[in-house]
This record gives structure tokens, sequence and C-alpha cells, in this order.
């Protein structure tokens, strides 16, 4: 399934005030990038990016430094930071990675997981199935988060969860606002809930790795 990435991305909205606007702004400009909002060799400009965040110029500048050292963008002399180019390998290596970490944990979690945690796991879902039914985004990006969250939270590999998530920075938030995936998201939580109930290490790591493959981004 492939998700549309020419629609307009949500990641400009203002950031609200508060310590560590930086980790903010560089997400904010990191989701442009990866989206496509900020094309290849486009430039971002500061005092631009300050105004349309509600931010002064020291955050954006202070997330530019940390983007640069993420390869996403590159410092010009005289002229700025310019977008570098994120390929369709790129984005296939970070889904890739998600899915054999998610997978493991997902793994692990089938081996101890329990009947409280098959209820608060379907709870997630069906607030992921109402969400998407309702289009809400933000509710759907909310379940998903915490429906994952859990997982790892029962795998107990924080060290492979704080991994998972700094690749989770580089996903587009774009497929909340697709319905298709939505339902997708849904049938495969059911598929590894049904997994650990039977306590299935294997279908669980491969239901999880599946859903990863899914979210085919061109």
């Amino acid at each position: 399934m492939s998700i549309d990435l020419t629609r307009t991305a949500s990641s400009t909205r203002r950031i609200p005030r508060r310590p560590q606007l930086s980790e903010d702004v560089a997400g904010s400009i990191r989701q442009q990038i990866v989206t496509g909002a900020l094309q290849p060799g486009s430039f971002v400009r500061i005092d631009e990016t300050a105004v349309a965040l509600g931010v002064s110029a020291t955050p954006v500048r202070e997330a530019l430094v940390a983007l640069r050292g993420e390869g996403l963008v590159e410092q010009v002399p005289h002229r700025g930071y310019r977008v570098n180019e994120l390929s369709a390998q790129d984005v296939d290596d970070i889904f890739w990675l998600q899915g054999i970490i998610a997978g493991t944990l997902a793994g692990r979690a089938a081996g101890v997981v329990d009947d409280e945690h098959l209820e608060q796991l379907t709870a997630l879902n069906d607030g992921l199935r109402d969400a998407v039914a309702r289009a809400d985004t933000e509710s759907v990006e909310y379940y998903e988060f915490e429906f994952h969250r859990l997982v790892n939270k029962i795998a107990g590999g924080m060290k492979l969860a704080w991994f998972l998530l700094g690749a989770v920075k580089y996903t587009p938030r774009l497929y909340a606002t697709d319905a298709r995936w939505g339902a997708d998201a849904v049938r495969s939580h059911e598929q590894l809930i049904e997994a650990f109930g039977r306590r299935d290490v294997e279908a669980a790591t491969d239901v999880m790795r599946r859903q990863f493959r899914k979210w085919d981004i061109r």
C-alpha cells in the first residue's frame, strides 16, 4: 500500500513555547523533509521558519545544526541550510529497520504477555478503529503510538525501544490521514493480539514485521 506524500504536511503547525524548543522545531522540520513538503535543494530560512512555528530564531538555528548532524540538511556558506535528498532506498531502509526492531520486541512480548495486557491492547485497538472511522488524525496518531508503546513495554526491551523511537522520527506522519492504512493497521493489531493470545512468538514477530512492510512510501 502506498501513501501519497504530495499532500500538505501538518508539521508546520505552530509550536507552543516551552523548554527544549529546538527538539520540537527539529521534529517539525524533519517531518517536512521526509514528507516532501521541503524539497531536496531548497533552503530552510531561519527567520521564515521561526515565524511559521511561532518561536525565536535561536531554536530554529539549533534545530538545523542537529539536522545537519543527521544528514538531512547541509550548511552552505553565506546561504544557509539546504535540504539533502532522502532517497527511496533511504526510506526503505528506515522501514526495514523499524520492522526488524519492532518484530523482535513483539516476539519477546508474546512470551510474557498476560490477560491484562491483552485487554489493554484490545482497548487501544478499539480506540484506533473508532479514530480511523472518524478520520480523527490526532487520535489515530495517539492510539497507534500507545499501542506500540505498550507492546514495547510488555517486551521489556528498553534499549531496543529507544532505537525504534529514533527510527520512527523519520516516519512520515501522513500515514495517519490515510484511511486504508488505518484499516490495515487495525487488522494487523487484531492479528497481533490473536498471536499474543496463543503466546505464539513466531507469529507475533511476523505480524509486526509485515505491518511495517505495508508502509510503502512512494
